[in-house]
């Protein structure tokens, strides 16, 4: 799809803000590698070999006795006799070794078990071989950064890294999510109170001062409570009680704007109201509104850290950087944890705020015809 000429100018007053281009790549670098943070970071391989034939446990269910063993529970592919299975074709002899990493080494080399010749399989592992929720075996909990553990791990032994690789993942669509339905409904919202006027105004205003009395937080508290925590429920609430930013300024662009020469033109020429209000009056609002998107998004961002390091946000067990900054605070011997989150949160809003900066710019018609 070709782009129209006001859009080449606009992508080209884009690209001239060097920070807003950088922080686009950057961002989206960082964002495109959390959406497949499976592959990053994980306790599952992500491809197994076993008897000749390719096992995928990132996007599937594997029992034990799928290689081997006795247990018909998902295969802890960590366990030493689990690989040890895998990597000897199965064989028994896993069960009775003192050390089953060092029989699979030593079948490896030689071919064979007890003069047997064996199928040898194989696994290929992430970068990181922890998950968000793996529990090591570190001896004392948080511990400090190492070798295995670059961001060392948190006070139940999962390793930071991962942590923050999924939560900025589960941050950033958080995000996404509430800001463009809750977007959605409130630039519809303000266009038909600023385009209308009159007692649908003043009944939409009512409508409003009412919504935002009200206490969202015990309203998440309550539904918490009876349905339990997840991360859709409080996708829904924040929508519910998000709508309302962008609802004054779109109101207040609309209203300024209905009057205007070329407004009346098209209502004289028989212009639908909804033409007229989407197609020829938003755009001329666009500036107005997308200042203010930046701080929907960034607000988004803070109100999920927030509830999460109240407690009333994500399940204890989902990654999420507001608990991470929670623990930051509670284990100030641990300073690894608080510096994690806040240079975590620090860059992500950065660029965030860098990105709709340069996309302001683009669209300010002074800037664009200069």
């Amino acid at each position: 799809m070709r782009l129209s000429p006001l859009n080449q100018r606009r992508w080209r007053n884009f690209k001239a803000n060097r920070r807003a281009l950088w922080s686009l790549v950057i961002f989206g670098i960082l964002f495109l590698a959390a959406l497949f943070a499976e592959f990053l970071a994980n306790d599952k391989p992500i491809v197994v070999s076993y008897r000749g034939q390719l096992y995928f446990p990132i996007y599937k269910f594997y029992p034990e006795t799928a290689f081997g063993g006795d247990f018909r529970t998902e295969a802890i592919y960590r366990d030493p006799v689990v690989q040890c299975l895998i990597e000897t074709g199965g064989n028994e002899t896993c069960f009775d070794a003192d050390d089953p990493q060092a029989l699979a080494k030593d079948a490896l080399k030689t071919g064979e078990i007890d003069g047997e010749a064996i199928d040898k399989g194989w696994m290929i592992w992430p970068p990181i071989p922890y998950s968000y929720n793996t529990i090591n075996d570190v001896g004392t909990a948080p511990s400090s950064p190492d070798a295995q553990h670059w961001l060392g791990t948190d006070d139940t032994a999962r390793d930071v890294l991962a942590r923050v690789i999924y939560g900025f993942r589960t941050s950033v669509l958080f995000a996404l999510i509430v800001t463009g339905i809750g977007s959605l409904i409130g630039i519809a919202a303000g266009a038909v109170q600023g385009y209308f006027g009159g007692k649908v105004d003043l009944f939409f205003q009512r409508i409003l001062e009412i919504w935002s009395s009200t206490p969202s937080l015990y309203v998440i508290i309550i539904l918490f409570a009876i349905l339990g925590r997840s991360f859709w429920l409080l996708v829904m609430v924040s929508i519910l009680f998000g709508w309302p930013a962008l609802v004054g300024v779109v109101r207040a662009e609309f209203l300024r704007a209905r009057n205007f020469e070329y407004v009346r033109a098209a209502r004289a020429l028989g212009v639908s109201d909804r033409v007229i209000m989407f197609r020829h009056i938003l755009p001329n609002a666009m500036v107005a509104t997308l200042t203010m998107l930046p701080f929907v998004i960034t607000g988004a961002i803070g109100a999920l850290a927030s509830l999460d390091y109240l407690g009333y946000g994500l399940p204890s067990s989902a990654p999420s950087l507001g608990e991470l900054a929670l623990q930051g605070k509670q284990h100030l011997q641990a300073p690894w944890l608080a510096f994690s989150a806040f240079f975590t949160f620090a860059i992500m809003l950065s660029l965030l705020v860098f990105i709709f900066e340069g996309i302001r710019d683009a669209f300010d018609p002074r800037k664009v015809f200069r």
